[in-house]
């Protein structure tokens, strides 16, 4: 281990780039579809013996003390959201004809700017840098700050946060529900990178011994958690999920419209499987119906003659309201329908994907022939407040759609809800990581709030997970059908101080690297 450790310091270079570039690719091993949590503990050594080969002699300037720093956090993470982001270009091949010189954008720019939290995180750790636990401690707390910095920064874009790879099962993803997923992004980089101390002469015992009681106490606790249950178990829901599969290349084809919507009705009356009861909710994925309702009111008629009296059809679409002038503003929308046909209710997406559903610098960039990638009458609007729609059952349903479900801070901590439900479509991205990347993080979610999830995803993943993030049925990526199955709606019992237990595990390893790094300068 010290002769491997000592070749990685010693390098030079692109070879220390090169060495950080595929550093950061193989971390993505970690992540769905291929769970390998393994490849982190390769991973994040070779970056710490990276950075103690970075190490200046102190007297140059600030800035050129962080920049070895800076730079090889960079590279790390240009590997790491390179290999873990790739698939995102393919939703521009989707209308290659209008959006295939962006790929580059998507696919390079993209990974390229996200690197930069990690070139962050990399110079913060070198704050207090020493030779022992104290740099694996100044490290997880630096990674910590950045994550949550790129949770919010620019709208934000926390996908693939670190800690995922720390919860490749449902027993590891229960600590979420104490210290969130901005506290699990900093314990999972200080178990990680805990093998770069056998390489030191100090420390090793007593660094392992704590990375094997944190993994030891989390296993613990979420065997204990599992154990639990806290729902009333007669406060249950049964639910179908519609999954079309329908191409993303002919879904607003207006000459495949009719036998779209023809399908969604056919699947959502399906005979029950087993001879079981009747759905109370039939749920569609996000912008299923491939029109306006408003120029449509006929298939409001044809779901309310499809429907069963009592039952209630939610339904992916674009919503448009007139305002005071001519102009209509469009939302992407949750519609809750019942069986007389009639909308009683919708839900609206609050935070939009930038320049996949709305332009920023809109006037700027459509006067230079830009558009934003998703089809649509016109640019989307967001959403004023995030919606709870009441389903049969007492189910209160928290409405997210699409990649809302992966920022822990978009459900409101006041909302009385008792169940989630998720609407996506991510055929945008074919035969990805992708989608099984955006379904990892939708369970995670599910454990970090205490709420079941339900969630209808056009090709795929479709699934009912129960609040513990256990997947009680689920369709497999394009698969075509529908999907019934019984939830128990419920809360379950969360810690509430979450983004409190995250400031004081930033702090206690902040304060080891501090001593740490002091110590080794007397």
């Amino acid at each position: 281990m010290e002769a491997i450790a000592g070749r990685i310091v010693l390098l030079w270079g692109w070879r220390r780039a090169g060495t950080a570039f595929v550093a950061g690719a193989l971390a993505v091993l970690a992540l769905p579809p291929f769970d390998f949590f393994a490849a982190c503990f390769v991973s994040f050594p070779v970056l710490v013996w990276l950075l103690d080969g970075a190490i200046s002699d102190g007297n140059g300037r600030f800035l050129k003390r962080l920049t070895p720093f800076f730079a090889i956090g960079w590279w790390f993470g240009f590997g790491y959201f390179l290999a873990g982001l790739w698939w995102i270009g393919n939703a521009l091949l989707v209308d290659a004809g209008q959006f295939a010189w962006a790929l580059p954008l998507a696919v390079i720019a993209l990974p390229a700017c996200l690197a930069l939290f990690f070139g962050l995180a990399a110079s913060l750790a070198r704050l207090c840098w020493s030779s022992d636990i104290g740099r694996i401690a100044a490290l997880a707390a630096a990674f910590g700050v950045a994550e949550w910095l790129r949770s919010f920064l620019l709208t934000g874009f926390p996908w693939n946060s670190i800690g995922y790879a720390a919860m490749p099962v449902p027993m590891f993803m229960q600590p979420v529900s104490i210290v969130g997923l901005y506290g699990m992004n900093a314990l999972a980089v200080f178990i990680f990178a805990m093998p770069a101390i056998l390489a030191g002469p100090r420390g090793r015992l007593s660094g392992l011994a704590l990375a094997v009681a944190i993994v030891a106490a989390a296993g613990g606790f979420g065997a204990w958690r599992l154990g639990q249950h806290n729902a009333d178990p007669s406060e249950t829901l049964s639910v179908r999920i519609v999954q079309p599969a329908i191409g993303q290349s002919g879904k607003w084809d207006a000459s495949l419209r009719d036998s779209i919507f023809a399908t969604l009705l056919e699947l959502s009356v399906a005979e029950p499987e087993n001879g079981g009861e009747e759905p109370q909710l039939i749920v569609w994925p996000e912008t299923a119906v491939p029109f306006l309702f408003t120029e449509r009111p006929d298939a409001l008629l044809a779901i309310g003659q499809t429907l069963q009296d009592g039952q209630m059809l939610l339904a992916g679409a674009v919503r448009t309201e007139v305002g005071g002038g001519s102009d209509a503003r469009y939302y992407n929308s949750i519609l809750a329908i019942d069986s007389n046909g009639e909308i009683v209710d919708a839900a609206d997406k609050v935070h939009l994907v930038p320049f996949g559903e709305y332009l920023p610098l809109a006037e700027l960039l459509q006067s230079l022939g830009l558009r934003q990638v998703v089809t649509a009458p016109g640019l989307f609007s967001a959403g004023s407040s995030r919606g709870v729609l009441e389903a049969p059952g007492g189910a209160r349903m928290l409405a997210m759609i699409c990649y809302e479900i992966i920022f822990p801070d978009e459900v409101p901590h006041s909302s009385n809800a008792n169940v989630i439900v998720n609407l996506t479509n991510d055929a945008w991205y074919g035969d990805t990581p992708g989608p099984y990347q955006h379904f990892r993080q939708a369970r995670v979610r599910a454990v970090e709030t205490g709420l079941p999830l339900i969630r209808a995803a056009n090709n795929g993943i479709s699934a009912v997970v129960d609040a513990h993030g256990r997947i009680i049925d689920a369709f497999d990526l394009n698969a075509i059908g529908s999907l019934d199955a019984e939830l128990v709606v419920g809360k379950l019992p969360v810690s509430p101080f979450k983004r409190y237990t995250f400031i004081a595990i930033i702090l206690v390893f902040a304060t080891i690297a501090c001593i740490r790094h002091l110590l080794s300068k007397s």
